[in-house]
């Protein structure tokens, strides 16, 4: 039975044009092919690499993080409740009521959550192992296909195929690729998760399964062009997540619209109408459609629907980075010496009132600042080195208590004017 299986997946008919056998590509006269048992080794590099991560973000991402004073913050852990751990393990992560006031479920609940989020110096660690392996990838790759002439000219990608020998440089370049995408999907449950989660698994299982594909179907030199296309663009995403969590939001800003214009051109205009075009029109100029064929650029295109997928997400951001509606809230300086300093200052913090006093609150009541409906936000931001409370106007103690009333919003405190506030 798992003979009969172990054929039928090898047959040449699914993998090479017809009139083609694995015999073809065995070795001779000191040319060397591509063969599927070349890929066992890629699980123990994967581990390798993992290894390798975990010294990296120890001695070399940790002490650079402590440089640009990104430090693990010391949250609250919620005291122990089984009743609500066990809801929020299976129902869910909003409050519900058990036995506490609504005050101290939602307080619980919110310790918990933070619990769960990973930490700046977490995220930083993982930036920086990412932006390593992507520049150190991309340069080697094109240190590998740029004295190549299917570099060039892409009809020269299927000259001779799929009677192609390999060099060295291209196996290693493969065998590092794949290797890293494995120890990526072996890592991701520890890993930062972010909302594009079930898209990056669908993302790493595409790409070991077009890496593995196109090294023993002999599709290397199109393999090459495409891994070395996709590092071109990663490792300025992960130099702006560095700059982003070091507090430097400039730098971080103009890295990422190099990065959106890079990905763009790359991603939605190379790929699409160079690559794609180069392995869905090019190889029937030789062969009739054969499985493989099919099978290769489906994967390509499951990729592409990703990217368009990013892009807009991209597209996005980029917008409100050049509008100037960062997502982060206040914007934080970029300085090294006073960068964590004021970074703990300016923050956005959302609280919500109800009418008349709630024991624990921290702004004293007054008449005229608390007649109003439930659930009103008030927006606390801290700007250099005046400190300012900005709440609703219909919260304003009086109708003169600044110029931006008439925009919805009153300051209420500043350094020369501390008001009523008494916080």
């Amino acid at each position: 039975m798992l003979q009969t299986l172990y054929d039928y997946f090898w047959w040449e008919r699914l993998w090479l044009p017809v009139n083609l056998t694995w015999a073809d590509l065995e070795d001779r006269d000191g040319r060397v092919y591509a063969k599927a048992s070349d890929l066992y080794i890629t699980l123990p590099l994967a581990l390798l690499f993992l290894i390798v991560r975990y010294f990296f973000e120890l001695y070399v991402a940790t002490p650079l993080a402590a440089l640009l004073n990104i430090k693990e913050k010391t949250r609250l852990r919620a005291p122990p409740n089984a009743t609500l751990e066990h809801f929020y393990l299976t129902s869910g992560k909003q409050p519900k009521q058990s036995g506490l006031s609504g005050r101290q479920v939602e307080r619980w609940f919110r310790r918990r959550r933070n619990q769960d989020r990973p930490s700046l110096l977490k995220k930083f660690r993982e930036a920086s192992w990412r932006f390593t392996f992507y520049l150190i990838a991309f340069i080697a790759g094109m240190a590998v296909i740029v004295d190549k002439p299917w570099f060039y000219d892409m009809k020269k990608v299927w000259e001779g195929y799929p009677i192609q020998s390999t060099i060295p440089s291209q196996y290693w370049y493969y065998m590092i690729e794949l290797s890293f995408y494995w120890s990526l999907l072996f890592s991701i449950a520890s890993d930062v998760k972010r909302k594009d989660f079930k898209e990056q698994i669908i993302h790493h299982v595409a790409t070991i399964i077009l890496i593995s594909f196109s090294w023993f179907a002999n599709y290397i030199r199109a393999g090459t062009l495409i891994m070395a296309l996709h590092d071109s663009s990663d490792y300025l995403l992960e130099s702006a997540k560095m700059f982003n969590y070091a507090g430097w939001k400039n730098t971080c800003n103009n890295i990422f619209i190099i990065f959106a214009i890079v990905f763009i051109i790359t991603r939605l205009v190379i790929l699409p109408f160079w690559i794609l075009h180069c392995t869905l029109v090019y190889p029937l100029e030789l062969y009739p459609a054969f499985f493989g064929y099919y099978f290769f650029n489906s994967m390509m295109g499951v990729l592409q629907l990703l990217h368009i997928f990013w892009a807009y997400l991209i597209l996005r951001m980029a917008h409100k980075f050049i509008t100037g509606k960062e997502l982060g809230g206040v914007a934080r300086p970029e300085t090294s010496g006073q960068g964590s300093t004021i970074r703990k200052t300016q923050f956005l913090r959302k609280r919500q009132f109800k009418k008349g006093w709630e024991e624990g609150c921290p702004l004293k009541k007054t008449s005229s600042a608390f007649n109003g409906p439930t659930a009103t936000e008030q927006l606390l931001a801290f700007h250099t080195a005046h400190l300012i409370v900005v709440v609703p106007s219909k919260f304003c103690p009086s109708p003169d208590s600044s110029e931006e009333e008439e925009k919805g919003w009153c300051v209420a405190k500043t350094a020369d004017n501390p008001g009523p506030w008494g916080y």
